[in-house]
């Protein structure tokens, strides 16, 4: 019992840094908006932010929101000493993303199996291309395979049949 309520007060006071943290870098930003932080079942805190400037906050691609989550995770460390896995939501930006990848996924995966011939995605980002492989991980007749370093890594679909 004592073990249960020390990991809920645990869990309460990272639940209140990682959102006073959230709520300092967007005052920073000089962006007016709220945090919410919720634990989600994979041991992950998903920050919620409600704010007029979403746009701005997202940036071209998701990109100053990749970069407002690696911060947001900075400086949560630097506060608590422990790394915690922090995911940052706009509106509801992520999910709509993550479909549009599936649903890319499922047309690259489409002209592969159609052409008979491998199909490369345009740049994405590590977490883009990680959503793409896990959508395509059990397709019967593709395989997803991430090749090259850095800015230069691209993900391929091919048939798993079909000449390499």
């Amino acid at each position: 019992m004592a073990r249960t309520k020390k990991i809920s007060e645990n869990k309460n006071k990272t639940d209140r840094v990682i959102k006073d943290i959230a709520v300092e870098l967007l005052s920073a930003l000089q962006l007016d908006g709220e945090a919410e932080v919720k634990l989600l079942e994979e041991d992950t805190y998903q920050v919620s932010i409600n704010t007029p400037d979403s746009g701005l906050l997202i940036g071209f691609h998701g990109d100053t929101l990749s970069s407002f989550q690696l911060i947001l995770g900075i400086m949560v460390y630097k506060k608590l000493g422990q790394w915690e896995k922090i995911v940052v939501e706009v509106g509801d930006y992520r999910a709509k993303r993550e479909e549009q990848l599936k649903e890319m996924a499922t047309g690259f995966a489409n002209r592969a199996i159609t052409t008979n011939s491998p199909v490369t995605f345009p740049y994405l980002t590590a977490a883009d291309r990680r959503v793409i492989h896990i959508a395509l991980k059990d397709h019967p007749q593709i395989t997803a395979e991430s090749i090259g370093e850095g800015e230069q890594r691209r993900l391929i679909v091919k048939p798993k049949t079909g000449q390499e």
